[in-house]
């Protein structure tokens, strides 16, 4: 479905997260991938994973880290010493302090707000600026959001008001790349059983909430992400932008 495209995946961080699965699914389409680590510790496990997986062809491995907009602008110049184009671009980053998950929403600090709107939300607008002479063709832009930006999840918090400013940020950019032929979606899976969410307490009771209040009565494993995501990359959804397009068993359909 991808062969001939190329496409930046940022935040793979181990073989649970989503930016992983995601990234499996874009490879086996036959895209050529460049992928983002952040610290020579996340590279070495990185490059362990790419080769364990087999891709058809080596992804291209560059450092980025979104806080630092030197790092940003180095990514994409090295991406245009070695690509002519960008297809898609596959924003899969979010960050919270663990103290500000652990406690009430009220008492987020300060610094905690500006920290998880900072990396989960105004990442998106820092990494889509420079990838835009790129995509002189058109191209697809994919992030992940979750139900906990439409409703009060418990222990989500502070993570839930960055993600309802990323699905806004979703829509204005939807309308403003339009025109150039650039679609803008995001993608709300149910709850995945990655590193990151195992942070978050009571997670697995939520799971087998879950679990038992779908529609489709199962938990999302990561692959269907992955699957949804080469959807949205692919021209098969050349008509969709300014989406969120839920992949969660259809448990945002229930009140609870």
């Amino acid at each position: 479905m991808l062969d001939g495209k190329v496409g930046l995946v940022l935040g793979v961080a181990n073989q649970h997260s989503l930016a992983w699965h995601i990234s499996k699914a874009l490879a086996d389409a036959r895209a050529q991938l460049i992928l983002t680590v952040q610290g020579e510790r996340f590279e070495k496990r990185l490059k362990k994973l790419v080769a364990e997986a087999g891709f058809h062809q080596p992804p291209l491995l560059l450092p980025c880290d979104v806080q630092d907009d030197r790092q940003i602008e180095d990514l994409y110049t090295k991406i245009k010493e070695k690509f002519p184009r960008l297809d898609f671009l596959v924003h899969s980053i979010a960050y919270a302090e663990k103290e500000d998950l652990a406690g009430k929403f009220v008492d987020t600090s300060r610094r905690g707000f500006q920290t998880a709107l900072e990396i989960s939300a105004y990442s998106l607008l820092a990494v889509t600026r420079p990838a835009l002479p790129l995509m002189k063709e058109g191209g697809s832009i994919v992030t992940l959001t979750y139900l906990g930006s439409q409703r009060a999840v418990p222990h989500y918090n502070v993570m839930g008001v960055a993600k309802a400013a990323l699905e806004s940020a979703v829509r204005y950019l939807a309308y403003d790349l339009g025109a150039k032929g650039i679609r803008v979606n995001a993608l709300s899976p149910g709850p995945v059983n990655t590193l990151s969410a195992r942070g978050i307490k009571g997670f697995t009771d939520f799971l087998g909430h879950v679990r038992a209040n779908a529609p489709l009565q199962q938990n999302i494993a990561g692959r269907e992400v992955g699957d949804a995501a080469l959807f949205l990359c692919s021209d098969l959804a050349r008509g969709i932008t300014g989406e969120t397009i839920f992949v969660d068993a259809g448990y945002h359909l229930k009140g609870s």
